[in-house]
This record gives structure tokens, sequence and C-alpha cells, in this order.
């Protein structure tokens, strides 16, 4: 089941869909994870819990693997909220908690926020030149267009190593701003072919003179041979296809239905489903099983993506 020569590192997203507590049932996938070998596991930034604080749990109690957020909006957020939001996970983890930030979609901000959605690219670029620094330990004096930020008060949280910071990224002005400020881009539902052509090419150009980039790429798999698990992963994918920026990359992919992008199968096809990727240039593959399906796939699922960990570390 060997993917590539190159050294790619795997994660799985948490779903946390076992039990009454949400809390409970992520650190026990995530411990499960860290068992199977996998490097990282990842959750995402929704309206229920807080990822980052669920992160800073879930990397305290399970040791020797690395937690990942993908994505927190930056609109409703200040960057010095979420810095100090940062640093403290950071801090409690020993240095393996990694934040990724995203624009978010229109719908969103606009409904569930009750913000307007303007000037978004110019607002991530300000969002990034505040947040950098702080996450570097350093503070800010900064007076923008659209945020201001300045250390009044102390801003780093001692204990607390530097954060990598990523992006959701897949247009061409966000991947750009990504490759100046940030150190990476978290591409979902875009292809082997949208990597290679598109995303890895922009990202590189524009952090010329800086650290490569890493492209943390997250691809809907299930390690299942169960045939109602295509249409539950098409439900739950489908609520991509609302909002524009998906339907641009689903587009760029050659489909409109982000279900084709899904890999479905036992352990050989989904890892071959995987070269792809790695080949693409992906520095890290991680699988994001739906919550939907069963427990007995996402624990499958997981266990994937230890073993391809495991072998990716072995060479």
């Amino acid at each position: 089941m060997s993917i590539t020569t190159r050294a790619v590192r795997y994660g799985v997203t948490l779903a946390g869909t076992a039990g009454d507590n949400l809390v409970e049932a992520v650190v026990d996938e995530a411990a499960e994870a860290a068992g199977h070998g996998a490097t990282s596991v990842w959750m995402g930034q929704r309206l229920d819990y807080d990822a980052i604080g669920l992160a800073g749990l879930v990397g305290s109690r399970v040791p020797g693997i690395d937690v990942g957020v993908s994505a927190v909006p930056v609109f409703a957020r200040h960057p010095l909220l979420v810095a100090s939001q940062a640093q403290t996970t950071q801090a409690a983890v020993g240095g393996r908690f990694h934040l990724a930030v995203a624009l978010g979609a229109p719908p969103i901000v606009e409904q569930a926020f009750g913000l307007p959605w303007e000037r978004p690219v110019a607002r991530l670029r300000e969002f990034l030149t505040v947040l950098g620094p702080l996450l570097r330990g350093e503070p800010v004096e900064h007076e923008g267009e659209l945020i201001t930020a300045r250390s009044l008060l102390p801003t780093h949280v001692p204990g607390a190593s530097a954060t990598p910071v990523l992006v959701a990224a897949m247009a061409p002005k966000a991947l750009r701003i990504a490759g100046e400020l940030a150190d990476g881009t978290v591409p979902y539902l875009a292809g082997p072919r949208v990597l290679a052509e598109h995303i890895v090419p922009a990202i590189t150009a524009a952090a010329a003179g800086r650290p490569a980039p890493r492209v943390v790429t997250l691809v809907p798999a299930a390690v299942t041979t169960s045939p109602d698990a295509r249409r539950t992963m098409a439900e739950g994918l489908a609520f991509y296809t609302r909002f524009e920026s998906y339907r641009r990359v689903l587009a760029l992919n050659g489909t409109e239905n982000p279900a084709d992008l899904a890999l479905i199968g036992d352990e050989d096809t989904v890892a071959a489903g995987l070269r792809a990727y790695a080949e693409a240039g992906a520095t890290e593959i991680v699988l994001t099983a739906h919550h939907d399906l069963d427990a007995a796939t996402q624990r499958r699922t997981r266990r994937l993506a230890g073993t391809l960990a495991r072998e990716a570390g072995s060479r």
C-alpha cells in the first residue's frame, strides 16, 4: 500500500459523534488515531463547539499527535483574540497546534453574523498582517483600513511557541496572500489536477524567498465497502455546492458534483486514490470521512491514516 517515495504526512478529521459528550468523543477518536500512528488530527470551526479550545483539550490529553483547526473565519473575529486563543492552546499542547483561518462564505457571514461581505481579500491580508507577529510572540501596532490592533496589554502567552498559521485558500488572490504571509494553505475539494495546476504553483510562486509553503489537503475519504456510504457522503458534500468558491474549484476539477472526488472503498482503493494527491504536491493529506458515516467506517478510516503515516515515516 505504498503511496509515494515523497515524505507526506497523514492525518484525519475528528467527528465526535459517539456518545452524549462531544468533547469526550473527540478525545477518544484522537487517542485512537494516535494509537494507529496518524500524524495529526483536525477539526473544523462550526457554530457549536469552539475549535481552538477543543484542539487544546485534545492535544493536552492525547500526547504525541499534532492537532489542527481548519478553519477559523476571519469575519466576526479580531486577530488579537484569535492569537490569544491560539497561544493558549499552543502552550497547553507543547507546540503541536496548527491554526488555519479562512474567509468563510458570504451566506454564513451575512446571515449568521449579520455582517456585510465587503472587501474579503483586503480583510484577509490585514488579519494575517496582525495575526502572524502575534503568533510569533511579537507585539503589534497596526492601524489599517479594516482592522486596528495594538498591544496595549501583554499579548504573549508564556510557554507558547510560535504557532504555524495556514489559510484555507484556493482562489488566486487568497493563495497569493497565503504565500506571502502564512505558512501554507488548507484546500478542500481540490482534486489532484487543481492542486498540481493551480494551487501548488500559485502559492509556491507567492512564497518565493520564504520557506516552501505547506499544502495540507483535506480529502473526502472513507474506508468502507458499504453500498450506502457513497450516498451518505454525497448528501453531506452537497452542502458545499451552495458556495461560489467551491463551485469554482469543482469546475476546475471538471465536475459539478463534489461526490465525484470522494475516495470510497477498501484500504487499498482509498490509498491508491491518495497517491495522486501526494504526487500533485500535497505535503500533508487529511482524510475526512463524513461525520454521518457509521462508527466502524470512521474507525477504519482513522486506522488507514495511521498506516499511511507509519509507512511514510519508515521511508
